[in-house]
């Protein structure tokens, strides 16, 4: 049970951070960015090549400074462009991109799946209530978390953070104070690819990867976006951790219906409250 509850928990951190990006880049963009999973497959398959030549952490740097560079042309080329868009066009686009991409993967990298070994340091186990744990999953939650806070802190006390946050909840407003939206959009939507490509190579030994990885966690990302309500980080990581734990118990306890078991929650969800958890009616 405990470990159970344990798995849960790396599910629904990594979800989390994967769809704090997808948040991110709503708020400010307006844009349903399905190319999301995209980034998360890139930086999996970027840092697994760096890592293992120089190392697991040179992989998380490049993987970062590769999803940064990723997230800024895609902003400039595409995603600026989207805005005030029909949104059946900026989903047609942005799934796109993740087609793109995805044969991408497949043409450099192939499409066998890749597995790699978690750093030495961390490739133990420990106890916990009797169970042997990975040292490594407990790694990821806390990764997971120091990136969470780090964009909460660089959100609330930064000057850029407070800029993101006052276009986020007014553009025009923000607009007519000198905020400049296309200055931040390629910060705003290179964070977010940089988030998912650390999320793709930190769960790379917990998952294996295959040039689908990025749909299928996508999928699930959107499920945590819409059941905590769009734009809204709070709301992400309330619905991140449920379905984490529903993930896990679903896997063990009821397998024939594990992979319908998130999209029923968000149907109870949209049915009791249409704007999410903590998302604002419209």
């Amino acid at each position: 049970m405990i470990v159970n509850a344990l798995n849960g928990l790396v599910y629904g951190s990594l979800l989390f951070v994967l769809a704090s990006g997808l948040v991110l880049v709503y708020g400010l963009r307006r844009v349903v960015n399905f190319a999301h999973g995209a980034f998360y497959m890139l930086g999996a398959y970027i840092g697994y090549s760096v890592a293992v030549h120089a190392g697991f952490i040179p992989g998380i740097i490049a993987a970062a400074a590769a999803l940064i560079a990723v997230g800024v042309a895609l902003d400039l080329v595409v995603f600026r462009k989207l805005a005030d868009r029909d949104p059946l066009v900026t989903v047609l686009v942005t799934f796109g991109v993740l087609l793109i991409l995805e044969d991408f993967v497949r043409t450099v990298w192939g499409t066998g799946n890749y597995a790699i070994d978690p750093p030495a340091l961390l490739s133990g186990v420990v106890q916990i209530a009797g169970a042997p744990f990975p040292i490594y999953r407990l790694f990821i939650v806390l990764a997971s978390a120091l990136m969470a806070g780090g964009m909460v802190i660089w959100l609330r006390y930064s000057r850029s953070g407070l800029w993101v946050r006052a276009a986020s909840h007014s553009p025009a407003v923000a607009a007519m104070c000198g905020v400049r939206t296309n200055v931040l959009g390629p910060l705003v939507v290179g964070l977010g690819a940089a988030f998912a490509g650390v999320a793709g190579i930190v769960a790379a030994p917990f998952l294996s990867l295959n040039p689908s990885m990025g749909a299928e966690i996508l999928v699930l990302s959107f499920v945590v976006s819409v059941i905590g309500g769009l734009g809204s980080f709070g709301g992400a990581f309330i619905s991140a951790m449920i379905l984490g734990q529903v993930q896990a118990f679903g896997i063990v306890y009821l397998p024939e219906m594990a992979a319908l078991l998130p999209f029923l929650l968000m149907a109870l969800v949209l049915v009791a409250r249409p704007q999410g958890i903590l998302g604002k009616k419209v």
